[in-house]
């Protein structure tokens, strides 16, 4: 067997086409070309499992099926393209593209500020291509790298990506595999980094037929999603082998800067080497082949800071995770909700101690999981952490879809958009949050099979019992579900939301200029007055960010350093649509200095220090 063949079809010179593919439940493979001219080519049997093959006259946009001992033709579980959807025949797919991000240097790691996206809500057409034309107004916004949720292919035309079946194969309705390269192409030449949404925890229901291969998956672990995948059990250096592989394809042939790895809790591994530090390993080994630098990011549910530890300090190496507790503390504050795992959270303090350390179960008591829960993570660098005061799951996973501006008023809106920006994490924006968008973003899915559709519409209403939320979920089968997500991107040049957009626009860039350059001194939390105080500093001046978090306005003596106080931002101006502001624009600290603080409001002082 040819060692430099990857899994599914390599075009190589000719043409000819190599084709790997572990089978271990069959006894004889072939590649049955249905498409120019159906032929069957018989596949070799290899060690462990593998059988492959070179041939000549296979070329790019070749159409094939395995047939598995003669009974049944599948497609390609490495499948490159699904032309057809979930059910189709694999594509042959080359890899030549002209490429024109060779001086991208790539983005440091505190360097992102992210923006989180669907491919086919964010515009009308739903297009990898039609995305391209918004890349500009991105760059305009500040952010500096847009996160795609899964494009792996799924069933029809419409879902949130997670149920995709091929983790190699690009989703057909969005522009398949030649478009997503046109993107991140076009991002890369505008100085954006590009994340990519994957999921190693479990694949979709609908056109997964890995079980027909091999053993990838187990039934020793249970996930919210059925049999676990099988990273640690007999077969599984394979299953590894096939995620592995697949992170290294994006990361080499689409170019892709860093990959965010769904639900890493669901990753059911006890092996002494475990597969995501396996995963980190060889990814970090890659980038550094490339010179150019990728990173992990994970979404945990555990509070396991181990997964960001270094691996020398007995961690498994990943870059971030995301910080469910930080969006959790700052939202149940701001509206007030303590239902579900919401339960665990509205104390004041605990945004202070998400600031400090990162998370805010460190080990303590969880009465939502009525057990203990997380680890410390205190000695970790905030830039490991990426926050959100809005996300797909936050905001897809209420029974409406509501967004946060469908919660709060609008001052609201601003606080919650400083708190993260002006946070010392990784800021994470979901798409439209800058402007205020009004459409929900809900659950939506495009299923074939009658009875799996019944099954999704029945779990999505048990999963929001314990939120005690009144109605019904919109249908997710439904079309109209989808069309409702979609963005109306003229919003963001009206009223309150062109407000909004340039606030946000203010506020990455002070990130830019005063958070990303300095580190956190200190973070004071007052608790009566419902005020928090940021201070970050470097040997030339300080930074000190007042975020007032209470419905009417507060009074205070603010224990500032001495020096000239220069404000650079207050949202209680009428130039953010405030109603005015009592804070004068230079604050002389010679003494106690009494301020009142609107409601709902943040404002931004820097003094320059004397070398």
């Amino acid at each position: 067997m040819n060692d430099e063949v990857k899994l599914g079809a390599t075009l190589m010179e000719g043409p000819r086409c190599g084709f790997l593919v572990w089978a271990p439940l069959a006894g004889a493979v072939d590649v049955q070309i249905v498409s120019p001219r159906e032929r069957l080519l018989p596949l070799v049997k290899g060690d462990r499992g593998y059988f492959y093959g070179t041939f000549d006259g296979v070329g790019a946009g070749t159409q094939y099926f395995y047939s598995l001992d003669g009974r049944r033709r599948l497609p390609d579980p490495a499948s490159r393209f699904q032309a057809d959807g979930v059910h189709g025949p694999s594509q042959v797919m080359g890899s030549d593209f002209s490429w024109e991000d060779g001086s991208w240097p790539g983005l440091p790691l505190r360097d992102y500020i992210i923006y989180e996206l669907h491919v086919g809500a964010y515009t009308p057409e739903g297009t990898f291509d039609a995305l391209e034309d918004h890349l500009d107004r991105l760059t305009e916004l500040g952010v500096t790298a847009i996160e795609l949720m899964p494009v792996a292919q799924f069933p029809g035309n419409r879902n949130w990506g997670y149920d995709g079946a091929y983790p190699f194969a690009v989703q057909n309705s969005y522009g398949g595999p030649d478009g997503l390269k046109r993107l991140v192409n076009a991002c890369h030449k505008r100085g954006l980094a590009v994340v990519l949404d994957v999921v190693y925890n479990h694949l979709g229901p609908e056109g997964n037929y890995l079980r027909e291969f091999g053993h990838y998956f187990t039934d020793r672990y249970r996930t919210p999603w059925g049999s676990a995948i099988n990273f640690d059990g007999p077969d599984s250096d394979e299953v590894r082998r096939y995620f592995i592989e697949n992170a290294l394809y994006w990361i080499k042939e689409f170019h892709i800067d860093s990959l965010r790895l769904d639900a890493v809790h669901a990753i059911m591994d006890k092996s002494p080497c475990p597969f995501l530090a396996e995963l980190a390993e060889v990814v970090h080994e890659e980038a550094a082949r490339l010179k150019r630098p990728t990173y992990l990011m994970a979404e945990d549910d555990l509070n396991d800071a181990a997964l960001i530890r270094p691996s020398k300090q007995g961690g498994y190496g990943l870059d971030t995770v995301w910080n469910d507790d930080f969006h959790h503390a700052v939202h149940t504050i701001l509206t007030g909700e303590s239902a579900g795992y919401y339960s665990d959270f509205g104390q004041f303090g605990q945004i202070a101690k998400a600031l400090r350390e990162g998370f805010v179960f460190s080990g303590e008591y969880s009465e939502y999981r009525r057990r203990r829960h997380g680890s410390s993570a205190r000695c970790i660098e905030p830039h490991h952490f990426v926050v959100f005061a809005q996300n797909h799951d936050q905001i897809g996973n209420r029974i409406k879809g509501e967004r946060l501006s469908g919660l709060v008023p609008f001052e609201t809106l601003k606080l919650a958009a400083a708190a993260i920006i002006l946070s010392p994490f990784i800021p994470l924006l979901f798409m439209g949050e800058e402007y205020g968008e009004t459409t929900p973003f809900p659950y939506f899915v495009s299923h074939s099979d009658r009875e799996l559709i019944e099954a999704v519409q029945k779990g999505r209403k048990e999963e929001f019992a314990e939120f005690r939320w009144f109605g019904e979920p919109p249908d997710p089968q439904a079309e109209e579900t989808f069309l409702l997500s979609k963005l109306q991107h003229g919003l963001r040049l009206e009223g309150e939301h062109a407000i909004l957009f340039r606030f946000y626009q203010k506020l990455l860039q002070l990130r830019k200029k005063y958070v990303n350059a300095n580190k956190v001194r200190k973070v004071l939390s007052y608790e009566s007055e419902q005020v928090l105080i940021i201070r970050f500093g470097n040997a030339r001046r300080d930074v000190v960010i007042l975020l007032h978090f209470a419905r009417t306005a507060s009074k205070m003596t603010l224990p500032w350093p001495s020096g000239e106080w220069h404000k650079e931002l207050d949202s209680a101006e009428t130039l953010w649509g405030g109603k005015g502001s009592g804070i004068p624009p230079i604050v002389d600290v010679r003494e106690e200095v009494l301020l009142s603080l609107p409601p709902y409001s943040i404002s931004l002082f820097v003094a320059q220090r004397k070398i």
